[in-house]
């Protein structure tokens, strides 16, 4: 709530608590255990904000802060805790605030787009859940994209960054020797991601045209600061996407936002929930980067808020740089608790009056330990206090309200019929996303022959007499009208219909009368426009002809002075010049047809093709030989196998020979004839036997007497 220009978060022992609108650009922490009040101080700490003028960001993770966009219900728990808090119930007002919703997927809210050069290899590599060494391989992709943007184009799209890594998966030793070593297992690898990436929904959320986090700073007709909300309930469920998306904003707002340096109130101010998420598996350098961001974007007037469970889950080095805390209750059930307790309750400033370990365990819901910088920027004592309700409604908008007010329509429907007693304004209940000023019906006119002029306003010039633009130039709001608001509340659409009706009407009793004077044209101007309309049809093909010419290249030799590298002199030689039809110069034909690229990944790309048509030649002519060595064989084989059937026909006819004469032997003439013939041979044999054996005993012996 804000109270005499300052933010009343609670009240304690010892009276109100505040948070200074010139230390809130020191950052800050909202941690507690989950159901413990972190939401409710949260909303109270952007409606504060959005009071004193200062847009404000969060995250609505479960939808429960759509209720910012309608009034508040005044509730007899409400009463109590406003009594507690010694609040007057006259100064506590239940009223909507100015809000816009947005969703990556454009489900929920106004869709957040942007290009894949724009996050980066470092926070691109986070989302893809890369290691240290395919971070690098991405690192050299984007480099060589933005060396060779004109020949090779930009990352815009997941299917750019889909067609680069392909590219350099085909030609790595290319890249190697240019960049650095680049492996084919790494580029797969970071096409796999990609491909999980897609399933996530990153094809919706990369693309054109880019989100301009300056569009967020804005205030509405009563100088309130609009709350962006991002619906992330879907996006969520993706935790690298959610927090890389998160640390996106914040250095693009860090490089959009010029400094101001100290100043009685920040700029802008961010909410991250579940801040734990942001630092989960960062690199060194990544985390350096956040590090930097967090501590040099105090100076250009934004304050940073972390709202987390357990606050040891943010590096030391960021949590030290957050001057105002919000502490709730913490469970200590385990000794690591009790731990964690403890160290949390040695970053307080003492309280005499209290021990601050034994408080953070005893809180109750709606309780919390708070320590915010004073004037001096010294943090302040910790004090015990009750946090005070917000004036927004308390809880998520149902499906048709959350319809209703991304397309800024009114909550409730204004065709139904207000209770008794009430007034159609009082149940009708209009989101401040896009405010219009009820245009004045204008009188009509009484004499026909005077009329007054009537001055039209369409909506968008009401919407830019309404709103307030942050400049970043100047650093002031300026009255613009701003892209993408033109949706408007259907009670102003009506009246400015109507009110349409009431000039048309008006306007007739005058247009008649021209029109009845221009039927009296004279004849004579009539022919004026026929012969001029002729001449010019007339003049049309004549000058279609001289831009044909004059498109027409023209192209010849001539004698021209170029020097001589060697000598260094001018000499004459004759080249082919062309005439630039732009600027009437003639230039060297060379130039025009031929322009060599510098980008080393074409060169040997066309070096692969001319490689890649001679191994065709050379394949052509290896198949060619192939044929030859293959009819060859085919023709060997042929003869060889014409000799086997030969060889098999000889043997046929010696086998049948064979078989003739085996059946004349089985004959009986046979059988005589073989019989004689073998009765013959074993005389013969006997004979020779004896004869040689008398012999030999005659040689050495004798003939015994």
């Amino acid at each position: 709530m804000l109270h005499e220009g300052r933010i009343w978060i609670g009240t304690g022992e010892n009276g109100p608590v505040y948070l200074l609108p010139s230390m809130a650009n020191r950052h800050g922490l909202i941690a507690g255990a989950t159901g413990t009040g972190k939401t409710v101080t949260l909303k109270v700490l952007a409606e504060s904000f959005s009071d004193m003028g200062v847009p404000v960001f969060l995250s609505d993770i479960k939808s429960d802060l759509s209720g910012m966009v309608k009034p508040g219900d005044r509730t007899e728990s409400i009463d109590k805790r406003l009594e507690k808090c010694g609040v007057p119930a006259e100064e506590f007002e239940m009223k909507s605030y100015p809000t816009a919703f947005w969703d990556v997927y454009g489900k929920m809210g106004t869709q957040i787009r942007a290009t894949v050069e724009s996050m980066g290899a470092q926070l691109m590599a986070r989302m893809l859940g890369l290691n240290e060494t395919q971070t690098g391989v991405l690192a050299i992709l984007y480099r060589y994209v933005k060396e060779h943007q004109d020949e090779v184009g930009r990352l815009v799209t997941i299917a750019d960054l889909k067609k680069q890594l392909i590219r350099m998966g085909n030609n790595t030793e290319v890249f190697t020797v240019e960049y650095g070593n680049v492996t084919a297992a790494s580029v797969g690898a970071i096409q796999r991601s990609v491909a999980m990436l897609e399933e996530e929904g990153g094809d919706l959320f990369f693309g054109e045209p880019e989100m301009n986090v300056l569009d967020w700073l804005h205030l509405d007709e009563n100088e309130r600061g609009f709350i962006n909300i991002l619906s992330a309930d879907e996006l969520f469920n993706h935790p690298r996407m959610y927090s890389t998306f998160l640390l996106w904003l914040l250095t693009r707002l860090y490089e959009a936002m010029p400094e101001q340096g100290d100043s009685d109130k920040p700029r802008v101010v961010f909410f991250f929930d579940e801040a734990h998420l942001l630092f989960d598996n960062c690199s060194n350098t990544l985390m350096e980067k956040i590090e930097q961001v967090i501590r040099l974007i105090r100076s250009k007037g934004v304050g940073v808020y972390f709202v987390t469970q357990d606050p040891t889950d943010i590096p030391a080095t960021v949590l030290g740089q957050l001057g105002n805390r919000v502490q709730h209750a913490l469970r200590a059930y385990t000794p690591q608790d009790q731990k964690v307790v403890k160290t949390v309750a040695q970053t307080f400033r003492t309280n005499e009056s209290f021990d601050t370990e034994e408080a953070i365990t005893t809180l109750k819901t709606g309780q919390a330990l708070i320590s915010c910088l004073d004037e001096s920027g010294a943090p302040g004592v910790v004090e015990r206090a009750t946090i005070l309700p917000p004036q927004s409604h308390l809880g998520a908008l149902t499906n048709e309200e959350r319809d209703r007010a991304v397309k800024g329509l009114p909550l409730e429907d204004p065709d139904v019929t207000p209770a008794e007693g009430e007034t159609p304004a009082e149940t009708v209940t209009e989101i401040p996303v896009v405010p219009v000023a009820e245009p004045e019906a204008e009188a009509v006119p009484q004499t026909p022959s005077t009329p007054e002029p009537v001055q039209e306003t369409t909506v968008q010039e009401e919407m830019s007499q309404t709103f307030k633009v942050f400049d970043p130039t100047t650093g002031t709001y300026v009255e613009k009208e701003l892209e993408g608001m033109t949706q408007v509340a259907d009670t102003a659409a009506a009246s400015i219909q109507q009110t349409a009706q009431t000039v048309q009407t008006a306007a007739q009793t005058v247009v008649q009368p021209v029109v009845q004077a221009a039927q009296q044209v004279p004849v004579m101007a009539q022919q004026a426009v026929e012969q001029t309309a002729q001449a010019v049809q007339q003049a049309v093909p004549t000058i279609q002809v001289q831009a044909q010419t004059v498109a027409q290249p023209v192209v010849q030799q001539m004698a021209v002075m170029v020097q001589d590298p060697t000598t260094g002199q001018f000499v004459q030689q004759m080249m082919t010049m062309q005439q630039d039809p732009a600027t009437g110069n003639w230039i060297p034909l060379q130039t025009v047809q031929a322009a060599q690229t510098t980008d080393p990944v074409a060169l040997a790309e066309q070096q692969k093709a001319a490689a890649a048509a001679q191994k065709e030649a050379e394949k052509a002519a290896a198949l060619a030989q192939k044929e030859a060595e293959k009819a060859a064989k085919e023709a060997a084989k042929a003869a060889k196998e014409q000799e086997a059937a030969e060889r098999r026909a000889r043997n046929d006819a010696l086998r049948e020979e064979a078989a003739e004469r085996a059946r004349r032997n089985d004959s009986v003439a046979g059988r005589v004839k073989n019989t004689a013939i073998s009765t013959a041979t074993r005389q013969v044999t006997t004979a020779l036997t004896k004869g040689l054996t008398n012999a030999i005993s005659d040689l050495f012996g004798g003939k015994k007497k």
